[in-house]
């Protein structure tokens, strides 16, 4: 029994640590994203951003019906890199990361908080292309609600 416990103890070992080195690569960028949002630094959010990206976001509206919503990226770089009283925390899970050679699609549920306050929860989808041998990312759509926050976001 101890050999089947340790069998199975290094076979996942093994298969966490050896985590395909591109998702590593995609991880860093969107973790670079969030880090600079918190740090309220657009030049270290702007590095990951591919220079014809596309930020959307899905709006329920009172009647039932949803609208899509456009962000120009150089509004969305202006307002989080202000100074502002509250951290902007986004905390992101992880979902299914898909590649195929320069694309990635990316699914990450959220919790968003200002400073220690829970704001709304979603799930961003994020499309990434690698450029010049670096993932920068091209699209950003994500949902946004205050409730029904299921687990994982």
């Amino acid at each position: 029994m101890k050999f089947i416990y340790s069998l199975l103890l290094t076979v996942i070992t093994l298969q966490v640590s050896a985590q395909n080195p591109e998702e590593k690569a995609i991880k860093a960028t969107i973790d670079q994203f969030f880090n600079g949002m918190r740090m309220a630094d657009s030049g270290m959010i702007a590095a990951t951003i591919s220079s014809t990206a596309v930020f959307q976001t899905i709006v329920p509206l009172k009647d039932g019906t949803v609208e899509v919503r456009s962000e120009a990226v150089a509004d969305f770089l202006q307002s989080v890199g202000k100074p502002h009283k509250e951290l902007y925390d986004e905390q992101i899970q992880y979902g299914a990361i898909h590649i195929d050679a320069t694309l990635a699609s990316v699914w990450t549920p959220y919790k968003f908080y200002l400073g220690k306050t829970f704001s709304h929860c979603g799930v961003n989808s994020f499309q990434l292309v690698k450029i010049n041998n670096i993932w920068k990312i091209q699209y950003i759509i994500d949902t946004r609600r205050k409730d029904a926050c299921v687990a994982g976001n």
